[in-house]
């Protein structure tokens, strides 16, 4: 069977007027009726652009030149930005993209949920530059150019943006972009480095270089050499993140943040583990948290997707007791790891597969009563366990989200089938100058 042609895209630039914001950040105009969604456009511009893709149901493009500018429009810090998907909202005002964010929310909760919060919480924001601690950048070498490209993907596309530095990501790593490709394209293995895992602590940064072929000892000592200039870890990842071995220092694979305002607990984790991205958001994330949950120091507290104890500690210096449920062992293990290193005994953890119906049947957890329940779940939502909170008893729910349209979509349940109310909701500006909206919501019983 012969594959769809491409269809052919009109020739010359065309003039849109903007109408609004798409949810990955493009401006949608309608063209004789048709959405076309322009790449770095903003809503109320008029703008020319040219087509990039054409389909059925909406067409593509990018914007070629302003004629009227938003007075949101700003000039993108990083040279990169029109052509790296790592952001896609640099030209926008942060304080507007803020705004853009909390009412996608709203607008989801209206329209998949069909759910008003009866408050909305102030948006929680922090630094926009500097701030990403946790990223893969891709890497491949290029003979064309002439050297080994170091980023993320550009927009739109698998190649491999060509980047000097990075804004966004912590200053330890994004200034080191170039020195990154340089290091590699240095070494035997320039064709079997396809990745590198960045993580950063709050006392120091790791690499971690996926292999695809042995280094040499020659590369060994380029890599450690690196470190030792830097200051920052160097690991290796031959297979999977099981793997991951350390190769400058030769000790010790562990970073560590901090949460000051929650008791000053600390937590250990792996380069390789899921941590939030941006510190100063995850900790005001974690204080508002506990102050929608409104704990008194009797509450027995569920907290579920509980990673490595992110929410979990904090919770349990202000509660009774807290069940965590998490999906990855390694995770759980950090978890406890985690407890007993602060001194906290009264966290009971399990590792179960939350989005796993025959599991959730069999959970001994949620034949329990709890007085309070924390969701952070994946992109994909909570739908498979928050039909069965019902039955908990708990007065508050407190939901933290990555993804606006599954939070929508389960607080919907919620509401329309547990009985639960929309008490409050609010975005956080975990990934600035991206598209993504993060959330937490707050459901209070009856």
């Amino acid at each position: 069977m012969a594959g769809r042609r491409r269809k052919r895209l009109p020739e010359g630039s065309f003039e849109a007027r903007i109408d609004s914001l798409s949810h990955d950040g493009r401006g949608v105009a309608h063209i004789d009726g048709k959405a076309v969604f322009i790449d770095g456009a903003l809503p109320g511009e008029t703008v020319e652009f040219v087509y990039t893709w054409r389909r059925r149901s909406h067409d593509e493009g990018r914007v070629a030149r302003v004629i009227e500018a938003s007075p949101d429009r700003v000039e993108p810090r990083c040279p990169h930005a029109g052509l790296c998907g790592g952001c896609s909202l640099q030209h926008m005002a942060p304080a507007a993209q803020i705004e853009a964010k909390q009412q996608t929310l709203l607008e989801n909760f209206e329209r998949l949920g069909q759910v008003t919060p009866v408050r909305v919480l102030p948006p929680l924001q922090g630094p926009v530059w500097g701030y990403r601690r946790k990223a893969r950048l891709g890497v491949r070498h290029v003979p064309k150019k002439g050297k080994v490209l170091v980023g993320f993907r550009e927009k739109r596309d698998r190649r491999i943006a060509d980047l000097s530095r990075c804004e966004v990501l912590d200053p330890a790593v994004g200034r080191r972009i170039e020195a990154l490709s340089n290091l590699i394209g240095g070494l035997s293995i320039i064709d079997a480095v396809p990745q590198i895992e960045v993580a950063v602590g709050d006392f120091d940064a790791a690499l971690v270089f996926r292999v695809l072929a042995p280094p040499s000892e020659a590369d060994r000592e380029r890599l450690a050499a690196f470190g030792r200039e830097t200051g920052l870890r160097i690991l290796l990842q031959p297979g999977g993140p099981e793997t991951v071995a350390p190769l400058w220092p030769e000790a010790g694979l562990e970073l560590t943040y901090r949460l000051p305002e929650a008791g000053d607990l600390a937590f250990r984790f792996l380069p390789t583990d899921f941590t939030q991205v941006n510190a100063a958001i995850n900790r005001a994330m974690v204080q508002q948290a506990l102050t929608l949950l409104e704990l008194e120091g009797n509450e027995r507290v569920l907290d579920l997707f509980c990673g490595l104890g992110n929410f979990t500690l904090p919770i349990a210096r202000q509660a009774r007791e807290v069940v965590g449920v998490e999906g990855e062992a390694g995770l759980v293990g950090r978890a406890r790891a985690n407890a007993a290193h602060n001194g906290i005994d009264n966290v009971t953890l399990h590792v179960a597969n939350l989005m796993d119906e025959a599991v959730l049947e069999q959970a001994p957890w949620l034949r329990e009563s709890f007085d309070r329940v924390l969701l952070d779940p994946p992109r994909s939502g909570a739908k498979e366990v928050v039909p069965r909170l019902g039955t908990l008893g708990a007065e508050r729910i407190v939901y933290v989200s990555c993804h606006p349209a599954t939070l929508a979509r389960d607080a919907g349940i919620l509401v329309h089938e547990l009985g639960y109310r929309l008490e409050a909701a609010g975005v956080m500006d975990m990934f600035p100058h991206t598209a993504h909206v993060e959330s937490m919501a707050l459901f209070v019983r009856g």
